[in-house]
């Protein structure tokens, strides 16, 4: 794990950010190289799946040129969401690192353990709370927004 990698997921929700989207990023990388990268785009594409950890997955998927992300990390700003953490077990990510708990819909720790649920073909090396304050701060600053 490493807290760089961890700020430029955290550029990519500054992103999200700056078009007035949920600002949550995404970046996988392997071998120290980020191959893949994202951040919430539902709103520009009115597509419920274009969270950034999806979108993150997709484009390093492409990059390998196979479904499967084995020795692959992804950081992510955000506890991931249920699908998010689906397709996190489903393309064999090794580990996640993220920021924020996401205390009404995270399924990592906060309301499911999907990625480390035995019953899965896979499970997830997990490491929560990384520069959490800096993730929530980002979110906040987008609420706050909403209400002004």
């Amino acid at each position: 794990m490493k807290i760089e990698f961890m700020h430029c997921a955290i550029a990519e929700a500054r992103k999200a950010l700056e078009n007035s989207e949920v600002p949550v990023g995404a970046i996988v990388v392997r071998n120290s190289q980020v191959i893949g990268r994202g951040y919430n785009q539902r709103e520009k594409h009115n597509d419920p799946t274009a969270h950034a950890e999806i979108l993150a997955i997709r484009q390093a998927a492409s990059y390998l040129g196979s479904w499967r992300l084995t020795d692959c990390e992804i950081y992510v700003t955000l506890e991931p969401c249920p699908m998010c953490a689906g397709a996190i077990v489903n393309s064999r990510i090794q580990t996640i690192v993220y920021g924020a708990y996401d205390l009404k819909s995270g399924a990592v720790n906060s309301l499911y353990n999907i990625l480390s649920d035995k019953r899965l073909n896979h499970q997830v090396e997990i490491y929560s709370g990384i520069c959490e304050e800096q993730c929530q701060a980002l979110l906040k600053e987008f609420f706050d927004q909403l209400r002004n």
